[in-house]
């Protein structure tokens, strides 16, 4: 019998099909490296939830085998599991100045530990067990982004992490392509890269075309202007900043995590801006319209965020007002649209100019279009290939272009969450799968809330709840008092008193029932209740309301 070859696996536990919680597994004999720990943001049908990071059972049963966690950049879907997963597992975590120091923030909101964060500069190679991890600068919506080059015993693996490539970058540090061409002669064994954009075409726009949009909107706007982006996208945060500037106008920042992005950022050095042109919030009355500039959270049109609360005119500090210029510099994420959308249409009627959209030039995506993903498959032509980052349909598209590109479709695998990538030097297959899945963060409780609880919570959202109230004899099963009918979200009692009425009468006779055939068990006598009346509120209504009954015995 021959040895067995040797293999390293490759898992992901997110990212793959969806947007957001990125998280990437490398794996070989006893050694892993984790690449980001991201989390999402809660779907609609999500009810309550506030986060949804990965499910770490893999990494938990085998903590004693991960040599490191490396990150690619700052954002959310990339670091902000990172408080749920330090607290189980002590390793050391990578990355560069200003994704630690964003991390930094958010392990100390969570009461986690920062001893363990380690920073790196683009160039810097790094060794965690048998890997030896190199980082690369590349462009993203957010500065100090890399890709990464990880190399194994059997070869080289290039992760781009998200990228762009921008050739007028607002902090003038182009992607390396250098270093991408410099591997791909060498030689790579696997690629994984962003494929968020896939399906779009030509080349994603430079950041410093935002600059002119931004540039236009200040020379036409006569009063106040507040520009609502993300709070991560520091190179759009500067602009406005220098943009303010030309213009002679002080700039104020609004939104919790707006202020403490910009904070680390000027500490770090990431933001500059003249003395004196950044203000409290709190003196924007000091100044006229035509001499400030707010920048705030709430691009996506987030209920609690900083310009949602402006457009209900719910905001303790700052009130719309006639002649506002409003810009959103972002578009939605997907499922986000009605947000945005009412948003927009409260903003207009107190009577703001809301500039807006893909055609206002105001926003530019962080991502690698079609041209610049074949550039980057070019450069670095490896052998085995994985898409990465973005829903199915956007890894599917990645797939074809490689295939367009010449890559073998048998060197190309599009993966689920959970499913492992082997890979020999020879050869690659999607073998077994490790448990995955989403962990629902709702409050301080971390997996506690299942899909039985959001089915709980659906119901009760669509039809709302009876509670059924009455009193029993433990001997003898009679009724003592009630049965009394509360109901939440159902149906006003007051104008519906005849339905409740005969709802009680059929509680009545459900009781009988269950007397006359000696059922005495409290779960007996519930369900019948429940039974008898959801089918007579079903029959009157065509709603199932969620049925709760209550007895007290004594």
């Amino acid at each position: 019998m021959g040895k067995e070859p040797q293999k390293v696996q490759i898992i992901p536990l997110g990212g793959l099909g969806e947007i957001g919680k990125n998280m990437t597994v490398i794996q070989y004999e006893d050694d892993i490296l984790l690449i980001d720990a991201g989390l999402m943001f809660p779907d609609e049908d999500m009810l309550g939830i506030d986060l949804v990071i990965p499910d770490i059972t893999y990494l938990l049963e085998n903590s004693d085998k991960v040599r490191g966690i490396v990150l690619t950049h700052g954002h959310e879907d990339h670091i902000g599991a990172l408080p749920y997963v330090l607290k189980q597992i002590d390793v050391p975590v990578y990355g560069t100045r200003l994704t630690l120091g964003i991390l930094e923030g958010r392990l100390k909101e969570n009461n986690v530990d920062c001893g363990n964060l380690h920073a790196v500069m683009p160039g810097d190679i790094i060794n965690a067990g048998c890997f030896s991890v190199g980082f690369i600068r590349v462009n993203h919506s957010i500065p100090d982004a890399v890709g990464l080059s990880i190399k194994t015993p059997l070869g080289m693996i290039v992760h781009t992490g998200d990228f762009k490539l921008d050739y007028t970058p607002i902090d003038g540090k182009m992607t390396d392509f250098k270093r991408f061409s410099d591997l791909g002669n060498k030689g790579v064994l696997l690629m994984m890269a962003d494929s968020t954009n896939a399906e779009k075409e030509g080349h994603t726009s430079s950041e410093r075309t935002v600059g002119i949009a931004f540039d236009k909107a200040f020379h036409n706007a006569k009063q106040r202007i507040i520009v609502a982006t993300f709070s991560s996208n520091v190179h759009r945060i500067q602009q406005v900043i220098d943009t303010a500037c030309r213009y002679k106008r002080k700039v104020a920042i609004l939104g919790r995590s707006m202020v403490n992005v910009v904070n680390i950022s000027l500490e770090l050095g990431y933001i500059h801006a003249p003395e004196g042109t950044l203000i409290d919030i709190d003196e924007i009355g000091n100044y006229t319209g035509s001499q400030v500039v707010i920048i705030t959270t709430g691009s996506q049109g987030e209920p609690m965020s900083a310009l949602t609360r402006m457009a209900m005119s719910d905001h303790r500090k700052v009130n719309i007002v006639p002649g506002d210029t409003i810009i959103i510099s972002a578009t939605p994420i997907p499922g986000n649209e009605k947000l945005v959308s009412r948003t927009v249409d409260n903003l207009l009627k107190l009577g703001a100019n809301v500039i807006y959209g893909r055609n206002e030039g105001i926003h530019v995506s962080g991502h690698a279009s079609q041209e610049e993903l074949k550039l980057m498959h070019n450069l670095v032509r490896p052998k085995f290939f994985m898409p990465v980052h973005g829903e199915y349909h956007h890894l599917v598209k990645h797939a074809k272009l490689a295939r367009d590109l010449g890559m073998p479709k048998e060197n190309i695998f599009i993966g689920e969450n959970g499913q492992i990538l082997e890979i020999t030097k020879e050869k690659g297959a999607l073998t077994g799968k490790v448990t995955a899945g989403r962990v629902l963060v709702d409050g301080l409780g971390v997996g506690d809330v299942g899909n039985i609880v959001l089915r709980d919570r659906r119901q009760l959202s669509q039809d709302g709840i009876l509670i059924i109230v009455l009193t029993m004899n433990k001997q003898t099963g009679e009724v003592l008092s009630g049965p009394d009918i509360v109901s939440r979200g159902f149906v006003y009692v007051r104008e519906s008193e005849a339905l409740m009425d005969e709802a009680r009468e059929r509680v009545e006779q459900a009781l009988e029932r269950c007397q006359d055939s000696n059922i005495t068990e409290w779960a007996a006598i519930k369900s019948n209740v429940r039974d008898a009346l959801g089918r007579y509120l079903f029959e009157k209504t065509r709603r199932r309301p969620m049925i709760l009954p209550i007895i007290m015995e004594v």
